[in-house]
């Protein structure tokens, strides 16, 4: 199991929660290493969807509700995005929260390098970040193990299929994704995104009754979540290797 780069002191911490497995996976390794969270924070391009893996709104609140963390949705522009993002760390900070967790594997593109490590040291607080420069096969397979389980909910058109949206990550989805050569398993060249439904420390799953497969043109394709439930846990529950 990778344990991920460890902090020496447990702390009082949030976690950067995009609703998919780099961030369920990293918050899994932070409860390993005793950190208390207590927040989830996400980022959202508008009042209804999330940044980067546009989740929807009330689907973010079912993740929160089945694993029993509070979560704090923060509308963040593009223009002003390290603006608002401090500004939401010092509402966690204010609330004695003394790290953030986060998913990261290796630097986001969209930022430059080590604007993480800056933004954390600039508001004083620490960050922790489990899978950093793991190896993302090790990574993929420890997250299937964990027990998650995880839909692919957005598709980078240029390199995946739109068939491959909607498809659970198991075993098989990583057989695949390693017969295509080019395509990185966790998705770190921005591939895919996905959606987490349960997990080991989810005290529910949810369940997507409804989907759409959407493929716009000069856009990611998406799979549109158009109704989902929330169902108790059941102890003959599989950990998604179908």
């Amino acid at each position: 199991m990778l344990k991920g780069r460890q902090v020496s002191e447990n702390m009082k911490v949030a976690a950067s929660w995009s609703g998919g497995k780099d961030s369920a996976y990293a918050l899994y390794l932070a409860k390993q290493q005793g950190h208390e969270i207590v927040n989830l924070l996400t980022t959202m391009s508008s009042g209804d969807k999330s940044k980067f893996h546009m989740i929807r709104s009330d689907l973010l609140d079912a993740q929160a509700d089945a694993i029993g963390i509070p979560l704090i949705k923060k509308q963040i522009g593009n223009e002003t995005y390290e603006r608002d993002f401090k500004a939401a760390l010092a509402e966690l900070k204010a609330k004695g929260v003394e790290g953030l967790v986060t998913g990261d594997i290796c630097e986001v593109a969209v930022h430059e390098k080590g604007w993480l490590n800056r933004v954390c040291s600039e508001m004083e607080l620490t960050p922790i970040r489990p899978l950093w420069l793991g190896d993302t096969k090790q990574i993929y397979l420890n997250f299937i193990e964990a027990g998650f389980r995880a839909i692919v909910v957005r598709i980078n058109p240029s390199k995946l299929g739109v068939e491959w949206l909607g498809r659970v990550l198991n075993t098989g989805f990583y057989e695949d994704i390693i017969k295509l050569g080019s395509i990185d398993p966790c998705g770190e060249g921005g591939e895919y995104h996905t959606v987490v439904t349960d997990g080991p420390y989810f005290k529910k799953r949810i369940e997507l009754l409804e989907t759409h497969k959407h493929n716009p043109k000069g856009v990611f394709d998406y799979l549109e979540v158009k109704d989902f439930t929330l169902k108790p846990k059941n102890n003959n529950n599989n950990n998604g290797n179908e």
